[in-house]
């Protein structure tokens, strides 16, 4: 759905505004890790940025999806995504804790990668969600 301009939509906006930064900063991590650590820490960094950007991306999808519903219903299919992407997210750290070696994938970077990303994601998001200057639809009053 697009705004009242006809432009791109508040989600992508969004997501342009969180996206950028978050990569710069996921640049910066692979450079710094990759100089640090070598190939291990390129690799960390690299997965770090990865997991972290989809996991934000599914949740500004989430958002569009459920633009029209009641605002109940988006709480509920809300805490429901999170739950789900909290497992994935789980899964995902399990296989690579038991199928990858430290010394193929370093965990610090990844860690620290992962954190700087995170970071500059919500900033980005919140300065574009401040820059949009969206209305909050409110439930009709009965």
């Amino acid at each position: 759905m697009s705004n009242l301009v006809g432009g791109p939509s508040q989600e992508a906006q969004l997501g342009k505004g969180a996206a950028i930064p978050a990569l710069i900063v996921g640049v910066i991590g692979l450079i710094a890790s990759s100089i640090a650590k070598g190939l291990a820490g390129f690799y960390g960094a690299l997965l770090a940025q990865a997991v972290v950007i989809i996991f934000f991306a599914v949740h500004l999808l989430i958002s569009k999806a459920a633009r029209k519903m009641d605002p109940t219903a988006v709480m509920v299919l809300a805490m429901l995504s999170y739950f789900v992407k909290i497992v994935i997210l789980g899964a995902i750290f399990l296989l690579v804790l038991i199928n990858v070696s430290a010394t193929t994938l370093n965990r610090t970077c990844f860690g620290a990668v992962a954190i700087a990303v995170i970071v500059a994601w919500l900033t980005g998001e919140v300065r574009a969600f401040f820059a949009l200057r969206m209305q909050m639809p409110l439930p009709e009053k009965k």
